[in-house]
């Protein structure tokens, strides 16, 4: 298939990572860690549905991103990292309320809507950036490899989630460097989204935790997903 947008086109690398430490797990990583240091775009599991991954500081790979998915500036991309310290490296003035949701729901699935801080050189451009600590083995080996990278669903805009690696490869083809497959995604619900750039949490999304579950560690948070009555 070739590449969109008039780029070179490339075979894609598909490597069956399984669930365990293995000789293809290792290899799937080292090829897509290389990949992305090229600014080349990555498939890997999430829990919910597989993502479409690129260096969140390559402007090379967040174009390739934009163009596999069909979409151009305007998407909003969210960042996945390791862990926390690796998120204190792109957002900006964590309260503490913010730490304490991290503690308590990161790896999970929660993401938080924060300010960046003022000093990155990045293309995501915008005044608050989407970060969030997967579950996923296999996308958190990648993550302490590579530091934080661009994730945003391996579909093409207006499709459904791909839930596996063959749907992925079926919309995406060789607009992607590597695909790393890890089987059936296997969570149904999405992350919760809490906006925390102002001084009040706001829930934007229920998801993977619900609200009760979110307030027993902010008992403030505003959920502005509920209907007025």
């Amino acid at each position: 298939m070739a590449r969109r947008g008039g780029v070179e086109p490339t075979v894609s690398l598909i490597i069956d990572c399984g669930s365990q430490p293995c000789a293809e797990r290792e290899r799937g990583l080292v090829a897509a860690a290389a990949a992305v240091r090229r600014g080349e775009c990555v498939v890997l599991p999430t829990e919910f549905m597989y993502g479409l991954a690129a260096d969140a500081f390559h402007p090379r790979g967040i174009a390739r991103l934009r163009d596999a998915k069909g979409r151009g500036d305007d998407l909003p991309v969210p960042v996945l990292v390791a862990s926390a310290r690796m998120a204190e490296g792109i957002v900006a003035a964590l309260t503490p309320v913010a730490r304490s949701l991290m503690e308590a729901f990161w790896p999970g699935p929660l993401t938080l809507v924060a300010t960046q801080q003022p000093t990155l050189s990045w293309s995501l451009a915008a005044p608050s950036v989407s970060v969030r600590m997967p579950v996923h083995p296999l996308a958190l080996a990648l993550l302490d490899r590579t530091g934080p990278l661009a994730v945003t669903g391996a579909q093409r805009a207006g499709a459904g989630p791909a839930r596996t690696c063959e749907q992925a490869r079926a919309q995406l083809g060789d607009d992607v460097a590597v695909y790393l497959d890890a089987g059936p995604a296997r969570a149904e619900a999405p992350s919760a989204v809490v906006d925390i750039t102002g001084e009040i949490p706001i829930l934007l999304r229920p998801g993977g935790y619900p609200v009760e579950v979110l307030r027993e560690v902010c008992p403030d948070l505003s959920d502005e997903t509920t209907e007025p009555a």
